[in-house]
This record gives C-alpha cells, sequence and structure tokens, in this order.
C-alpha cells in the first residue's frame, strides 16, 4: 500500500509532463512547419500530390537545384519591399507603447491613489471603449481623417492605436498601482519627496515589472493589427500584418504565396524572442497582484 501511494505523485507526474510535451509540440509545430516550408518552392509547400515533397524538396531541388532556397524571403523583403513595411511598424510600435505607457502610468496611478467616486465611472467608461469592435471605432474617424487630409499616414494610425489601446493600459496599470501599498508614497514625501518624485524614484522601480509587462501587450496590439492598419494606411504606409495580406490579393502571381510565407516567419519570429527576453519580467508582472502592504 506504501509502495502504491508513493508512485501515485511519480505517475502523475509523469502524465502531466507528458500533457505539458504534447502541448507544447503542438502548438509549436505551425511554426516550425511554415518556417521549414518558408525555404522550400510553393510546388512543394503546398503540394496537393504528396505532403511529404516538403520535407524532400523534390521541386525546390528541380526548380532551383538545392533542396532549400532562400527565394521566397528574397522575393518579399528585396522585391517586395517588405523592409518597408518592418519600419514602419517598428515606429508604429515605438510610439504607441511610448505614448501609451506614459499616459498609463501617469494616468493609472492617479485613479489608483484618487479618493472621487469619478475614478470608478472613468475607468468604467475606458471599459466600455476599449469592449467596442476596433473597426466601429475606425469608422467614425475616417469622415474626419479624410475631410483633414490626414488618411493614410504613420501619424494617423499611431493615434488611433493609442486611442484603442489607452483604457487597455489604464486598467492595467491602475491594477498594478492598487497592489503597491500607499505607505510607500507617504514615507516618500515625509521625507521630502514631492507627489511626482515619490512616482519616479518609488513607485515606478516597484511598478517596473507591471509596466514592461503592459508595455508588451501594447505592443503586440500595434504590432499584430489588421484592422485599424489596413483601414487607414495607404500602400505606400503599410505596416507588416497588412502588407502580409497584400501579397495574397485576388489573384495569385507565382511566387507571391511563397513571399507571404516567408514574410510570416519573419513577422513572428521577434515575437518568440522578445516573449523569451523579458519572460521573466511578464511572469513578475502577471503575478504582481500577490504584493500585499
Amino acid at each position: 500500500m506504501a509502495s502504491q501511494v508513493q508512485k501515485r505523485p511519480v505517475l502523475l507526474q509523469t502524465v502531466l509532463v507528458g500533457i505539458l510535451i504534447l502541448w507544447m509540440i503542438a502548438a509549436a509545430f505551425p511554426f516550425f512547419w511554415t518556417l521549414w516550408g518558408s525555404f522550400k518552392v510553393e510546388g512543394d509547400f503546398f503540394s496537393l500530390a504528396d505532403w511529404t515533397n516538403v520535407l524532400t524538396g523534390e521541386m525546390t531541388t528541380r526548380e532551383t537545384g538545392d533542396a532549400f532556397t532562400t527565394e521566397g524571403y528574397t522575393g518579399a523583403w528585396v522585391q517586395e519591399e517588405f523592409w518597408k513595411a518592418a519600419w514602419n511598424s517598428t515606429l508604429v510600435c515605438l510610439f504607441v507603447v511610448t505614448i501609451s505607457l506614459t499616459l498609463g502610468t501617469l494616468g493609472g496611478y492617479a485613479l489608483a491613489r484618487s479618493t472621487y467616486r469619478y475614478a470608478f465611472w472613468f475607468l468604467l467608461i475606458a471599459l466600455i471603449f476599449r469592449a467596442m469592435p476596433p473597426i466601429t471605432l475606425v469608422s467614425g474617424y475616417l469622415p474626419v481623417f479624410f475631410q483633414w487630409n490626414i488618411w493614410g499616414h504613420l501619424p494617423t494610425a499611431i493615434i488611433v492605436l493609442v486611442a484603442i489601446n489607452q483604457p487597455f493600459t489604464l486598467w492595467m496599470l491602475h491594477s498594478f498601482f492598487k497592489n503597491i501599498p500607499q505607505d510607500l508614497d507617504e514615507s516618500a514625501m515625509v521625507d521630502g519627496c514631492t507627489r511626482f518624485q515619490a512616482f519616479r524614484h518609488v513607485i515606478i522601480p516597484v511598478m517596473w515589472p507591471g509596466v514592461i509587462t503592459t508595455g508588451l501587450f501594447s505592443f503586440l496590439l500595434a504590432y499584430n493589427d489588421f484592422a485599424v492598419t489596413a483601414m487607414i494606411l495607404d500602400k505606400q504606409n503599410q505596416t507588416m500584418v497588412p502588407k502580409i495580406a497584400s501579397f495574397l490579393g485576388t489573384t495569385q502571381t507565382k511566387g507571391n504565396v511563397m513571399f507571404a510565407v516567408a514574410a510570416v516567419v519573419s513577422t513572428t519570429a521577434p515575437l518568440f524572442l522578445l516573449i523569451m527576453f523579458f519572460q521573466r519580467q511578464i511572469v513578475s508582472g502577471l503575478t504582481a497582484g500577490a504584493v500585499k502592504g
């Protein structure tokens, strides 16, 4: 009986590890399959006759003389100038994250420390605004953008993405600030700090994991957005996600599908590296609710 009791946790642990491994394989398989296929030609990656052609590279070898080719990446980044879309995405994400975090930290801190009831109603209105589909908000912006002749430009997309993202950052940072004891502010001000100095030198260092977590979610919203950027930006100022969609289009040109596949890999890889680099801060930020006064 004692041996069975001892074996049960080991068996349970083995089952859990097995399920975790299977889940990781299932989650990672689409990306690695796409990564592998991005070095093949369209005839192999989308072969209807035999799916194993993507593994052997039969058509790739026949067309290029090698089992692997970088034609998809060359066509996307050089021929179709995907680097411009990557640069536009970098600018949009940089400004959206910077503006959202600046306004979110100041606003979240003010609302968390406010003793007035309007703070609750303000957050409630922000939540309702965030719950609305972005496409409905963009449709309301378009007549004004056309009238002012600012449609199609990156600053316009940045303004809209910040407006859509700001309620989320306010709620996230407000929750983090709520979990920081107010005694820290008061102690800093007793020592001679102003309210802003206490916020900058005392609260922000404690809040840093939460700021990074919120900033990452803001980055993902701007980086992966399609609806807003596709409707607001013109062809010359496209970001990466709408640019990938433009590779497919309504008419199929030989090679364009593989340009899209290579662009998808190029777009996804930085996200993977970013998550791996900030994984500790993300975990710390998501568990910041454990902080107690």
